[in-house]
């Protein structure tokens, strides 16, 4: 038996009326993921804990067995294990995002234009961050370059506690009292009123303003953590894995669990990423893995701006580039698909929410009763509730 989770991040939300008071997932074309609907077992689950944030690291260790109360150390350790970053249990490291700040003179006076620096790219990005290093950093406060707007700053020895806020919950909102508190947190804003000043002339920046580029103007400090430490997946769930995904927190998970991390070209995290590509290496992973976790950022990034259209669109790409050509390829073999989101991205708040999503297990040698759609209200329907995410897993794998 073969197992696949077919992850679309972000991708549950709330009726939308532009769509008629339904969500995404009800107006997207989907044939074959709503095929699998109808004989699968389909309900709802909390990915993320009660009194937990509904954060994509939280919801992902749930989907993937790892119970976050337990194993859950913060999000940038991950991300900076899977851009390689070598730091140890005293360190502390943050998620440090490449921002477009308003040009305010006082910098709490400034809006979160854009939490992305629209989507700006990682030649880019990795110039900018470099600058904020050579001008910034030193051998306890060091910055590293991730993928496009993501990337890490490492304090060697330090205590944690800092109070922070990610930058896609504030978008188009004025920053002033969502600035850094807490332990490191005057050091922390120091650094980013200093990285205005080193960048808002850079010209990386010159140049995108040139072209009609949001420029990236500031970096932001959030998702503060240690040093994770997670079980053997092979060695829990007796199966090998692999994963596939274009951010570095999936990787960074996978890295630690000692999964297969695979690189397709031209995965880029958002709506113009290589679906088809993700697809064909699925299935070239499952002829040496028992299981794949396919990851799908886009939906997530769709709802974090606000783009209703795209978001559909995101759902229907899931569908006949991934779904389509999974179950092509996998055709006379037995095997079993999980899809689900990690948590609804709604788009009338774009930003996360920790509602319970829905979820759908398709196995090829078992057929059940299910429903017309895969969505909120039929998942709902069903009365299928599974209180705890990291256990579906179990119920998944039949462990």
């Amino acid at each position: 038996m073969k197992y696949v989770i077919m992850l679309g991040d972000g991708m549950a939300d709330l009726p939308i009326k532009e769509l008629g008071d339904k969500t995404p997932l009800e107006v997207a074309k989907k044939p074959h993921i709503d095929a699998l609907a109808r004989v699968s077992e389909v309900g709802i689950v909390r990915t993320v804990p009660e009194g937990m944030k509904p954060a994509s690291d939280i919801a992902n260790l749930s989907v993937l067995g790892y119970n976050p109360r337990e194993y859950y150390s913060g999000r940038s350790p991950l991300e900076a294990v899977s851009i390689g970053v070598e730091f140890s249990e005293s360190d502390v490291t943050y998620r440090t995002n490449i921002v477009t700040l308003s040009d305010e003179e006082n910098y709490a006076d400034k809006s979160m234009v854009d939490y992305s620096a629209g989507e700006i790219t990682t030649a880019e990005a990795r110039e900018l961050i470099l600058a904020v290093q050579e001008k910034l950093g030193d051998e306890i406060w060091s910055f590293h370059a991730g993928i496009s707007y993501r990337h890490c700053l490492l304090v060697k020895d330090a205590l944690d506690g800092a109070d922070l806020t990610p930058p896609h919950d504030i978008s188009g909102k004025k920053i002033g009292e969502y600035l850094p508190k807490g332990v490191n947190g005057e050091k922390l804003l120091d650094l980013m009123k200093k990285s205005y000043d080193v960048l808002k002339n850079h010209p990386v920046n010159l140049d995108r303003i040139k072209r009609g580029l949001r420029p990236g103007n500031s970096i932001w400090f959030w998702g503060e953590g240690r040093k994770p430490a997670l079980p053997n997946f092979k060695e829990k769930f007796s199966l090998s894995g692999a994963m596939i995904s274009a951010v570095d927190l999936l990787k960074g998970i996978a890295k630690v669990a000692g999964m297969e991390v695979i690189e397709v070209e031209g995965a880029t995290g958002n709506i113009d990423t290589n679906y088809i590509g993700k697809a064909k290496a699925a299935l070239d992973a499952l002829t040496r893995h028992d299981f794949v976790y396919i990851h799908v950022e886009a939906p997530d990034e769709c709802g974090h701006r606000g783009e209703c259209d795209n978001k559909v669109v995101s759902i229907e790409d899931i569908d006949e580039k991934i779904v389509k050509v999974l179950l092509d390829g996998l055709k006379g073999e037995e095997f079993s698909i999980m899809i689900l989101p990690d948590h609804p991205t709604p788009i009338s708040i774009k930003t996360h929410s920790s509602t319970p999503v829905p979820y759908l297990i398709y196995r090829s040698n078992e057929k059940v009763e299910g429903v017309p759609c895969f969505s909120e209200l039929y998942a709902e329907s069903t009365g299928i509730f599974e209180k705890h995410g990291d256990l579906l897993i179990n119920k998944f794998l039949k462990k």
